[in-house]
């Protein structure tokens, strides 16, 4: 008997090999959002990169994924076929590389946040967690909105003015409370009473406006009944330079409460009309869920009784 014979039947054929894998990303991205050109914004590639990648997987192949009509692409049927294959595929090496360094780095917690939240309420207060737990490693990564949890990213705290994928695990943290806030030294001059005894934002400041928050002083209007029109205004490109302008003097910003708390209470800032919910809320998303004994429901915890802290500190 030839040994080449034994075992499964035609076990001993020679598999073709695999194409490249650059090749078949691209392929399953277009495929995915059915557009070369989208496909090249989300892979941070040319139009032409995309399309020369599929074109060459489809002279390695032999086979036409794609049929290009109208600036459109459509799956053929090998390509519908080869797009279930390449996207299950692509989510098992996924899984594995996670499992992989969940068991590499099982004391250590990779987190993205926003990075205002990050700089002015998390970092200050990560000493307290490393003295729970001195055990787990923390590494920050600053990113804001739309978040993709990959294998290198085990938490992420966010706002919900987004919508994440429906298969990501997700923790309520903490409601976001928003007021205007400015250098306390500056009451004077930021703020008047009225006839009736109320106090109110004098005609003649500068509101301090930020692009990652376009609507927050508009929100904060409609909450609270007040009117704006005809204040002068100066925009910053991020919520952080609004605060910052508000510490030295320039005008008056919507604050966080979670994110001007510290300044608040060492009375550096002050908030005369307090700070009010505005339907949003910050919440802690994993890629799955996780046993309460592990390092993501440990940080999870933290963070809830810090946030807890500050909601209970006095608002003078």
């Amino acid at each position: 008997m030839n040994s080449g014979d034994i075992g499964e039947k035609n076990s001993h054929k020679k598999i073709p090999g695999l194409p490249s894998l650059n090749g078949l990303r691209c392929f399953e991205v277009a495929a995915r959002e059915e557009s070369f050109t989208r496909a090249a914004h989300q892979l941070h590639l040319t139009h032409g990169a995309v399309s020369r990648a599929i074109r060459m997987l489809e002279n390695e192949l032999s086979i036409t994924l794609f049929e290009r009509r109208n600036r459109r692409v459509f799956l053929t049927e090998s390509g519908q076929i080869l797009f279930r294959a390449v996207q299950q595929g692509f989510d098992v090496i996924g899984r594995a590389i996670y499992e992989l360094h969940k068991q590499r780095n099982d004391a250590s917690l990779v987190i993205s946040c926003e990075p205002t939240l990050m700089m002015r309420w998390l970092i200050p207060r990560l000493s307290d967690f490393h003295l729970q737990h001195p055990e787990i490693n923390i590494q920050l990564q600053a990113g804001g909105g739309d978040v993709s949890l990959t294998p290198g990213i085990d938490l992420a705290i966010r706002r919900n003015d987004f919508i994440w994928p429906p298969h990501y695990f997700s923790s309520f943290l903490f409601h976001e409370r928003i007021g205007p806030v400015f250098r306390s030294t500056e009451r004077a001059r930021m703020i008047e009473i009225s006839d009736q005894g109320t106090v109110q934002l004098r005609s003649d400041i500068k509101l301090l406006h930020t692009y990652t928050r376009a609507d927050a002083w508009q929100n904060w209007a409609h909450l609270t009944a007040s009117r704006l029109d005809g204040m002068d205004s100066h925009s910053y490109e991020h919520f952080y330079f609004s605060l910052q302008a508000a510490i030295a003097g320039l005008g008056v910003a919507i604050g966080s409460w979670y994110l001007v708390c510290d300044d608040f209470n060492s009375g550096i800032l002050d908030a005369p009309f307090g700070f009010i919910e505005d339907g949003s809320a910050y919440y802690l998303l994993a890629p799955e869920s996780f046993n309460d004994s592990s390092s993501q429901a440990k940080f999870y915890q933290w963070l809830c009784s810090q946030g807890e802290s500050c909601f209970n500190l006095e608002v003078r």
